[in-house]
């Protein structure tokens, strides 16, 4: 039987990480399914989900603590395997606007109020084209329940929107969650 495990890596960013962390997936037989990884600051940060033989979970877990010797942190922890529930809609939301403290907070907070999950968050900042002023720019992948209503859930970021002067787009994926 396999066991279902999700890795959380964080370390200085250099050559070879990634290798290093599947070297050893692979040496206990495991299977590398998923993988979200970026480098940020100069540190490299990454989740992984594995399949790997029952037999083998505490094998991988000795060698990858190993692998703290190379300053490369991995937590392990078992995956709940939990499926989205049926019907959930998937939207995608966008956002742009002058930098200032506290715009991931009131975004998020009203995505909260409605019972909205964030699957998926990337954010930067960049310079603007011609005044060289820092924007914030965010793209989120949403998870929303049946009985959220879309429309109330759009006028709500719209008005948020105009409060804190961004511009945000929020559309409805054509897949939907099974």
């Amino acid at each position: 039987m396999a066991a279902s495990l999700i890795l959380t890596v964080i370390g200085r960013d250099r050559p070879g990480l990634v290798s290093a962390l599947s070297e050893k997936v692979a040496a206990c037989g495991g299977s590398w399914l998923e993988s979200r990884m970026a480098r940020l600051a100069g540190e490299f940060a990454g989740i992984v989900l594995v399949d790997i033989p029952e037999e083998s979970v505490e094998a991988l877990a000795g060698v990858l603590h190993d692998l703290e010797a190379t300053g490369l942190s991995v937590t392990v922890e078992r995956s709940r395997g939990e499926p989205s529930p049926a019907g959930y809609r998937t939207l995608t939301l966008e956002l742009i606007g002058h930098d200032r403290p506290g715009i991931v907070r009131d975004v998020t907070q009203a995505l909260a109020q409605h019972r909205v999950n964030i699957e998926e968050f990337t954010s930067d900042i960049t310079s603007a084209s011609f005044s060289g002023e820092k924007l914030f720019k965010a793209t989120a992948r949403l998870r929303v329940s049946p009985d959220v209503l879309i429309d109330d859930l759009r006028r709500t970021l719209e008005r948020l929107a105009n409060e804190i002067m961004v511009d945000l787009a929020l559309e409805e994926d054509s897949y939907r969650a099974p």
